[in-house]
């Protein structure tokens, strides 16, 4: 794979697109007033990266706006950096954000709860708990759902309870640091990544090279076996050469061996009582321990509101992410058909900011401009080996692409020192981003 560098310095960017929060921050003291009984309601269904950042950059965009966050869970676990996470560099509480200050300094109400169903006509949505709520615009970033089908013996339960996915932070993450870090001397680990469009494609990559360094120290006999439906991931030639650095990929001692697709490396079913798998060619692997993360989907709610294409997933308007299926509804994040943006945490963030503009240029009788979409994407290869991939996107010809030639992965240099900063810079840059999201 031919690496492209970038014209457009990381640097810059992250300074550009990261810092965007803090600069505006300024602009708005806490906001306890009370909303105008004709205030425009805007509601989101979501408060993850899409969601909090939507509602954060509707309120600089509108000081008078009534906002409505629907979200089940008090708290956010972010799942950037739970691959660290698995492997004692962090804790979940390290990766756990309050509401509080969306709420006390922005104005923005929260209703800890789930949407049931929406009523598109009258524009009012039903929640779990009774709530029957009247919007002027709906915005939803339900993230994503997995095809346990496409696996035969794999299914919600079985991945809650004894072959963990970990795609969605929280107790699953826990399971799969205890399963691998309990493995007996000279184990192996299966990782089978997703085929498809799915969430933060270097996610797999940088789990199992997590997981490799961990291994080094604490069982440098096992191995970690990748089984992949694909021929190519994400971010290939940077990870490959980090892999052969860090880890003697290539060699009889390698931690790591990828199965590509051609390979026999799709999975096609799981037994957990006999611990075995079986790819597609009839091959049968033991394991122990194993992290089928599926196929996925848009979110559960948008799929029961009819907001689905037969891909799968969520088909917007590019400019400004409303809904080519409902009028005067929004899809964010990992659920929205993006085109060569992917699924990513920094993807929804920015969605985000493009969509806040256009509500409140439509609110006001105004064309939305434009749209201009940022993507920063780190990976760990190590814990002190960083590689990254970015890009600048526009609207052309109907879809979402790359402005001219920002994109690009991380190079491949013979320097130790370009690994080694990449890695600094991913962990400010997550600093840096949740305070953009949540502060």
């Amino acid at each position: 794979m031919q690496n492209k560098t970038l014209n457009l310095s990381r640097r810059e960017l992250i300074k550009n697109f990261g810092l965007g929060a803090v600069a505006l921050s300024g602009l708005f003291g806490a906001s306890h007033k009370a909303f105008a009984k004709n205030a425009q309601h805007i509601v989101m269904v979501g408060g993850g990266i899409g969601g909090a950042t939507f509602a954060k950059y509707l309120r600089f965009a509108d000081a008078d706006v009534k906002i409505t966050v629907i979200e089940p869970n008090k708290e956010y676990i972010t799942c950037l950096r739970t691959n660290e996470l698995m492997v004692d560099l962090h804790t979940l509480d390290d990766l756990t954000f309050s509401y509080d200050t969306l709420r006390n300094s922005y104005g923005i109400q929260f209703l800890f709860d789930s949407v049931t169903d929406v009523d598109f006509d009258k524009k009012q949505l039903r929640t779990a708990q009774g709530e029957q709520i009247s919007y002027d615009k709906l915005v939803l970033s339900p993230g994503i759902d997995f095809r346990f089908e496409d696996y035969e013996g794999l299914t919600a339960d079985v991945a809650a309870n004894h072959v963990p996915h970990a795609y969605i932070a929280g107790p699953q993450t826990l399971l799969l640091r205890d399963q691998v870090q309990s493995m007996p001397k000279g184990g192996t680990f299966i990782l089978s990544p997703p085929a498809g469009e799915f969430r933060c494609p270097p996610g797999p990559y940088e789990r199992a090279s997590m997981f490799a360094e961990w291994m080094q120290k604490h069982n440098p006999s096992g191995k970690i076996l990748i089984l992949d439906p694909k021929n190519t991931h994400s971010k290939f030639g940077p990870f490959r050469k980090g892999w052969e650095r860090l880890y003697g990929f290539g060699t009889d001692n390698s931690i790591i061996e990828w199965v590509a697709l051609d390979e026999g490396g799709k999975v096609t079913a799981i037994d957990p009582t006999r611990k075995t798998v079986k790819t597609e060619n009839g091959t049968e692997i033991k394991y122990d321990a194993c992290n089928i993360i599926p196929n996925q989907r848009a979110g559960k709610i948008v799929q029961h509101l009819g907001l689905t294409d037969s891909s799968g997933w969520c088909p917007i308007k590019r400019n400004t992410f409303e809904s080519e299926i409902q009028k005067h509804v929004y899809v964010l994040g990992d659920s929205s058909i993006a085109d060569a943006m992917p699924k990513s945490a920094n993807a929804a963030n920015t969605q985000a900011k493009v969509a806040a503009k256009a509500i409140v240029a439509e609110l006001k009788g105004e064309t939305p401009g434009n749209a201009i979409f940022s993507n920063a994407c780190f990976s760990l290869v190590g814990s002190r080996y960083g590689i990254s991939v970015s890009a600048i996107y526009e609207v052309r010809d109907g879809l979402i692409k790359p402005k001219g030639k920002s994109a690009g992965v991380s190079p491949i240099v013979d320097s130790p020192a370009q690994a080694a900063l990449e890695a600094v810079y991913q962990k400010n840059w997550h600093r840096t981003f949740v305070k953009d999201v949540f502060g």
